[in-house]
């Protein structure tokens, strides 16, 4: 699969560069296979919703092409033929002269075997108003009550396909065909709830070729160059020292789990500092785990260190978290940390100011905090939200959520599309932290690093479901082991 992702404007450079080539055929082509195959149901028609600019002309050419297959279709356009842009109202005449006709509202009445979105695709960045509105709101409904596949050409109209931003109302497609690259808003924020599964049909175009890719969704190659086996003359300090400063009263445990994460992808050493007063003597499920006084944890020989997991908003925390902040090891901030920062301006400096850029991974509303403004804000465009906390905090961000937006200081960017909604629950931040951390301490680069673990954590999640545990129920500390089993396949796969 493509990994690259562009956004609206790109693509309109593309398309503008192979003008002269049919890509409204070729995407109407692509559409009405995939539209056959879900349209099983061959004695239901389909309703195809055609709108007023060129994803109406993809419609057309679908609609089309259906009918020539015997396939019977509705499509309901309400607009002007004559002012459609050259190449729909070419598909519009190629329909009509095949014999096909147009009704200018959906049918009360009938049962549908499929729904064809190809209102605006792309082109719309605002809430759809006036009869579009009541379409899109009719079409939920109407595959809903028939139980029929939805699918949505380019991007399900109402969704921002930059963003992920979902205007109201918006199609929620059960199947999306994207045309010629995969585009960001399908893979984050609100657009896989909306998108369904999503297939790209490159229309014969090679587009990396021409415009680079604005950014691309993660991928095993992203990081397999350190995905190395194992020496057989090795030994625990092979494969360096990781921290967990955390753990305040009551949240021992987000300390646990990060540590048990940390050990279970291959650091050689984990120690934990915990700031709880009295804190356990051992973590009786984990052994292996070294607990330490926090600034016994500091003056440990390291090689890459966590804060965060449980580290609770104390002063001692924050005199801990300067300390980590001007050492010169690895670092990752989560959680607490991150909020000792936002509230502590010297932090902020010291973060900015570090020669080897830290790591944050943020939720929403703790991204919403780094930037002083609203969590809406934050979400409504996840990039540039990511991008902007990378460039004020000199830091690699992962901006957590649905697909996870992972923003580098140099301005690239990536979003991960593994994951599923069992990873919502305590403790998988955690986990997060851990396995970034023990890649760290192993000498992973800061960027494959995080490239890794946030891939690494959705995957690992995604197994379990598969095999029965989950969504509903999953906990953080059963990612760990599935993670720790993919990890070592992943590193045997790069072996063999």
């Amino acid at each position: 699969m493509d990994n690259a992702l562009y956004r609206s404007v790109s693509l309109r450079r593309i398309e503008a560069a192979h003008a002269s080539e049919p890509l409204m055929q070729r995407a109407g082509a692509a559409a009405a296979a995939w539209a056959a195959e879900l349209a099983v149901q061959r004695e239901r028609p389909v309703l195809v919703l055609a709108g007023p600019g060129n994803n109406g002309g993809d419609a057309f050419e679908a609609a089309r092409l259906l009918r020539e297959q015997f396939f019977e279709t509705c499509v309901v356009f309400a607009g002007d033929s004559g002012k459609l842009p050259p190449d729909a109202a070419a598909a519009y005449q190629r329909f009509v002269e095949a014999g096909g006709t147009t009704r200018n509202a959906i049918p009360a009445a009938g049962q549908w075997s499929l729904i064809i979105d190809g209102l605006f695709g792309i082109g719309l960045a605002r809430a759809p108003a006036g009869h579009y509105a009541e379409w899109i709101a009719t079409a939920n409904l109407l595959a809903t009550r028939d139980s029929c596949p939805l699918l949505a050409l380019d991007c399900p109209s109402g969704l921002n396909a930059d963003s992920g931003q979902a205007f109201q109302p918006c199609i929620r497609a059960s199947h999306t065909i994207t045309f010629i690259a995969a585009k960001p808003g399908l893979l984050t924020a609100e657009g896989p709830d909306h998108c369904g599964e999503t297939r790209v049909a490159g229309l014969a175009l090679t587009p990396e070729s021409e415009v680079p890719a604005d950014g691309r969704r993660v991928a095993i190659a992203d990081f397999s160059s350190h995905l190395a086996p194992r020496r057989l003359n090795s030994h625990k300090g092979s494969y360096g020292s990781a921290g967990i400063l955390g753990g305040a009263q009551s949240m021992v445990g987000a300390a646990f789990l990060a540590g048990r994460a940390a050990l279970k992808l291959g650091a050689g050493r984990d120690y934990l500092g915990l700031l709880d007063p009295q804190p356990p003597a051992c973590d009786l499920q984990q052994p292996e785990l070294m607990l330490r006084r926090p600034a016994a944890l500091l003056q440990a020989d390291l090689t890459a260190l966590a804060c965060g997991p449980g580290l609770g908003s104390s002063l001692d925390a924050t005199e801990l978290l300067e300390a980590a902040i001007t050492s010169e090891l690895p670092l990752l901030l989560d959680a607490d940390a991150l909020n000792l920062v936002v509230s502590e301006g010297n932090l902020q400096v010291a973060l900015a100011s570090r020669g080897n850029p830290g790591i944050l991974t943020p939720h929403p509303a703790e991204a919403a905090r780094l930037l002083e403004c609203g969590t809406a804000k934050v979400q409504a465009d996840r990039i540039a939200a990511a991008q902007e906390i990378a460039e004020r905090y000199h830091c690699h961000v992962a901006l957590k959520g649905s697909g996870t937006v992972i923003a580098a200081v140099d301005g690239r960017w990536w979003i991960n599309s593994t994951g599923n909604p069992g990873m919502a629950t305590a403790g998988m931040g955690d986990v997060l932290s851990g396995l970034i951390v023990a890649l760290l301490a192993q000498g992973w680069p800061g960027v494959p690093a995080l490239l890794a673990g946030v891939h690494l954590h959705g995957a690992a999640a995604d197994r379990l479901v598969a095999q029965g545990v989950g969504p509903i129920g999953l906990t953080a500390g059963e990612a760990i082991d599935a993670a720790r089993q993919l990890f070592n396949e992943w590193v045997a796969g790069m072996a063999g």
